[in-house]
């Protein structure tokens, strides 16, 4: 066994404890604030049988999922006809942005071309994490968060009223040296491309968040929905920061309950500190029974040491852990779960 591969090792958790037992829908509806039910990450639409999807949705009291895949002109008419336009109420899709329109510094054009999004009906804007990482201009210069020549973005998006929902970044240990130490080694080893420790290629991790702050405070108008714990769920004090000076400021919770669930005491006192400034949402597409349950679970229960992926005897996704949940008080699990999401998003 001492040369057992670390991919092959599987340890079954000896704790002894009794889960709570989750009753079948939510004390408050769910709004699933972030995920993917378009076709631009996977090529075929994500949800094959969109019918199917709001019938489990009845069933586990998901009020409405906002599918952040809209892209732009015909793709997005695309999405609001297969989703929003035939199912009204159910879903609120996003636009996002041309991204070749970067390389030819049509920074106007982009500005058009959002502003012609929301007319169509689009419910908001996406940023992808490749602004900071990958998209550059003309001159093949790295384009930041808060690169004033996309002014013409936010000033659509602020005469709309619509938000913006952000991801920059990604995890703290991305930006890490690929070693021995790194805590998330499994998880980059099987995606090359998530590893952003190249100093020469990619900026420091602090250096996007720097970029992102700077760009919430000069644009005060826009209202900013951070994802995955407004992109720095590792460092909690940064967003408590964050949400404690800037009122445009708020964060979704997707695909960062391994993050949360590490510190449950920090992450229920964040999340009851600032209840109305978080939305709920999961990033699992295409959305399932199980995740959304271990989702209700890491909020609703105090029960300790459970897997926080859907199948608690698969490989864990991101790291070697366990989480723990928050128990959450009604006011805190009503603004999370649709309540804020409901007031942010129109529509």
């Amino acid at each position: 066994m001492r040369d057992l591969p670390l991919r092959a090792y599987r340890p079954r958790q000896m704790v002894r404890r009794t889960l709570t037992e989750l009753t079948a829908r939510p004390p408050s509806p769910l709004i699933d604030a972030h995920n993917h039910l378009g076709r631009w990450l996977t090529g075929t639409w994500s949800v094959p049988d969109v019918g199917e999807l709001v019938a489990l949705m009845d069933q586990l009291g998901v009020e409405a999922i906002v599918n952040l895949d809209g892209m732009w002109g015909d793709e997005l008419d695309a999405n609001l006809d297969r989703y929003d336009r035939a199912y009204p109420g159910r879903f609120a899709t996003f636009a996002q942005w041309d991204r070749a329109l970067f390389a030819r510094d049509g920074w106007a054009a982009l500005g058009a071309l959002i502003a012609g999004a929301f007319d169509r009906g689009a419910r908001g804007l996406k940023v992808w994490k490749d602004l900071g990482l990958h998209l550059r201009d003309a001159s093949g210069a790295l384009v930041m968060p808060d690169d004033p020549r996309l002014d013409p973005v936010w000033d659509a998006v602020a005469a709309s009223g619509r938000p913006v929902t952000i991801h920059v970044g990604d995890p703290a240990a991305f930006f890490e040296p690929l070693d021995d130490r790194n805590e998330r080694l499994e998880e980059l080893l099987e995606n090359r491309d998530w590893w952003f420790g190249d100093r020469e290629r990619f900026p420091a991790f602090d250096r996007i968040l720097d970029a992102l702050e700077a760009l919430v405070a000069r644009r005060s108008d826009v209202t900013w929905i951070g994802a995955h714990v407004l992109c720095a769920a590792e460092d909690l004090a940064f967003v408590d920061r964050m949400l404690s000076t800037y009122p445009n400021a708020f964060a979704d919770v997707a695909a960062r309950i391994a993050e949360l669930g590490r510190v449950p005491r920090a992450a229920r006192d964040l999340l009851e500190r600032h209840p109305d400034r978080f939305v709920f949402g999961t990033d699992a597409f295409p959305p399932d029974r199980a995740t959304y349950a271990v989702h209700r679970r890491f909020f609703e229960t105090a029960d300790e040491a459970f897997a926080y992926d859907a199948d608690p005897d698969g490989a864990p996704s991101q790291g070697r852990w366990t989480i723990s949940g928050l128990s959450l008080s009604g006011d805190a699990l009503a603004g999370l779960y649709s309540a804020n999401a409901r007031r942010l998003i129109v529509g």
